[in-house]
């Protein structure tokens, strides 16, 4: 797996918890590469509105490369992966950090753990996990738990 982007510090953790939900959904994540980005609130929020029409600032936004399910396996996208590289780019994250910061105060834990936590939730979106219906809700909320509760922060 490749991230690319401005994540300083954290790139090594946000590798760390993809690896335990690479386990965790039993799918090869080395054939991948990513950007994440920090941006600002106003960043956030122009991205917020322009794609989503949604005028507010948010924590995280995910802009995902595949139009891939859930239940679909990567292996299934791979003939789309660079032929020079052979990697196969899944999507965007961009994170908040002021937000980050403000979640991780009133829920009182680390900045890391937060921004893993938001990493973890817009990766997932890029492999095609979503929660606009309340039982796609269900099913991603069960899978972040399961992967943060075996990652060891």
């Amino acid at each position: 797996m490749k991230i690319e982007g401005k994540i300083g510090l954290y790139k090594g953790k946000i590798k760390s918890i993809f690896k335990v939900a690479e386990k965790v959904l039993k799918e090869d994540f080395s054939n991948i590469y990513l950007s994440i980005n920090f941006v600002s609130d106003e960043e956030i929020r122009e991205l917020n509105k322009k794609f989503r029409n949604v005028d507010k600032v948010t924590d995280v936004l995910s802009f995902p490369n595949l139009n891939k399910t859930p239940n679909e396996k990567l292996s299934k996208y791979m003939k789309d992966a660079d032929f020079d590289t052979g990697l196969l780019f899944v999507g965007d994250i961009v994170i908040s950090k002021n937000v980050a910061k403000k979640q991780a105060r009133e829920l009182e834990h680390s900045l890391k753990r937060e921004v893993c936590f938001l990493a973890l939730h817009g990766f997932l979106h890029l492999l095609g996990f979503d929660h606009i219906k309340e039982s796609d809700e269900k099913v991603m909320i069960k899978l972040q738990n399961k992967i943060m509760g075996e990652f060891s922060l």
